[in-house]
């Protein structure tokens, strides 16, 4: 009994040491995964924060030749939208000087300091007068103004609009932060966050008075503009860069008072774009849904023109054709299976003067008009025909009295033309000329005045196939 008692200990002691090293070896597991993840992920150490500071500063200004070199990409970028070109809207992206404003607004809010963000907004703001004037010059002026899939593409901004602004832009104040810029992510940044397209298309909208255009590329610009100044605010709280000391301890408080409200407000703004275009792409994403799954995967609905009016909640569905009121319930049944726009009005308009009828229509018109038009051309041959033979008629007696006068032994005289084909594939016109000759006459003699009368009607008609037949 002592034994078992023993044995059961052991095992016991044995389990509890097992359990120990176990739990010391996550620990450690745990510990080295944590440290290779620090290592891995943390670049605070490789932070130059006077370097930042310096180099953002000197970006904000927005004169002398950083002013042309706007004016020209603009330029630049307001050709690549008019021709389509998504090379040229590039090249204009990468030698914008728009980025400078932007981060200095995010520097000026986390360092408190209130000279900085006058500066930037100054400058912001001339920036944005500037570039709208220039786009707006070159979409007046220019003989060409094609709406472009580039010009489009930056009218409706939506939920990624926010998402590659945010993240552009902590990219890049990530790669100004670290020792050494890497200047590939400035570029990279530059082109995916688009800060300069959207103001051009602006400028197209006020150049045509398309007042849509305007407000959806101004939204797409403010959208990029805040998210980028939020990201800079962000992280370089986060990296705790110095905040500008000021010697009154007044001042101190009110701007750093300041300084929270304009962040509060940019925050608070920036959570509601992210909200309403969360909103639309959800209204557009379940939309589409709705047409490709409902509609155009209906051999029986023949779609036409379709709109959806988000402020007003209205869809509205043309169709070539009637549409049945069992159809209509069913897609407006289909409709509330969707959870976004269910709550949209569902207008349906169906025609019924529907394109095939109407080709149909035309088709049995046509055919009327070709049937009338093949009896005009009968008539009209029948017409010719009778003319033909009437001149043939009054032609034939003159020709029958001069060869009576000609060769008064002839008893009677008859004229035709018929056609022939020898080989079966070229028609000939024949001239056929029956006479008959006083009985008196020998055979002989009939054939000579058959050759005389031959040559001689050849000459006087013109004809040359001629036969002559005789009794």
């Amino acid at each position: 009994m002592m034994n078992e008692n023993y044995n059961k200990k052991i095992q016991e002691e044995s389990l509890e040491s097992s359990k120990s090293a176990l739990k010391q070896d996550a620990r450690g597991f745990f510990s080295s995964l944590k440290l290779f993840l620090v290592d891995l992920l943390d670049f605070r150490h490789d932070t130059d924060r006077e370097a930042t500071i310096s180099a953002i500063k000197a970006d904000i200004s927005i004169k002398g030749a950083t002013a042309w070199i706007l004016i020209c990409s603009i330029f630049v970028c307001s050709v690549g939208l008019n021709a389509n070109s998504t090379a040229v809207v590039i090249g204009a992206m990468l030698i914008s000087p728009l980025m400078g404003p932007i981060l200095g607004v995010g520097l000026s809010i986390a360092t408190n300091d209130i000279d900085t963000l006058k500066k930037s907004l100054i400058n912001l703001g001339t920036m944005l007068v500037l570039s709208l004037f220039t786009a707006f010059l070159f979409f007046r002026f220019f003989p060409l103004h094609t709406v472009t899939s580039e010009l489009l593409g930056r009218v409706e901004p939506d939920i990624r609009d926010v998402l590659i602004a945010f993240f552009g832009g902590s990219a890049l104040i990530i790669a100004r932060t670290k020792k050494g810029t890497v200047a590939t992510v400035i570029f990279g940044v530059a082109i995916a966050t688009a800060l300069m397209p959207p103001l051009c298309t602006a400028g197209y909208g006020l150049s045509q008075g398309n007042w849509e255009y305007f407000r959806g590329a101004m939204l797409l610009f403010i959208i990029n503009t805040i998210f980028i100044a939020l990201a800079t605010f962000l992280l370089l709280k986060f990296l705790r860069f110095p905040m500008v000391t000021y010697a009154n301890s007044k001042r101190r408080r009110n701007i750093a008072r300041i300084a929270a409200i304009v962040a509060f407000t940019l925050t608070l703004y920036a959570g509601w774009t992210f909200y309403d275009a969360l909103k639309e792409s959800k209204y557009d994403f379940e939309y589409n849904t709705f047409i490709e799954s409902e509609i155009k995967s209906n051999p029986n609905l023949w779609l036409q023109r379709d709109k959806i009016d988000k402020d007003n909640k209205i869809i509205t569905l043309n169709f070539n054709g009637d549409i049945s009121d069992a159809t209509k319930s069913d897609l407006l049944n289909e409709l509330n299976q969707f959870e976004e726009i269910k709550s949209f009005e569902l207008i349906i308009n169906g025609n019924s003067n529907r394109s095939t009828d109407k080709i149909l229509e035309l088709y049995d018109i046509a055919l009327d008009k070709i049937e009338a038009l093949n009896y005009t051309i009968d008539s009209l041959n029948l017409a010719l025909e009778d003319t033909q033979n009437s001149k043939f008629n009054s032609n034939f007696i003159n020709v029958a009295k001069d060869v009576k006068i000609q060769f008064p032994d002839l008893q009677s005289f008859g004229y035709s033309n018929f056609l022939q084909s020898s080989d079966f594939r070229a028609i000939d016109t024949i001239y056929v000329a029956k006479v008959e000759w006083d009985s008196m006459i020998t055979d002989s003699l009939k054939l000579e005045k058959n050759k005389v009368l031959k040559t001689w009607l050849i000459e006087d008609s013109g004809f040359k196939n001629i036969e002559i037949f005789s009794n």
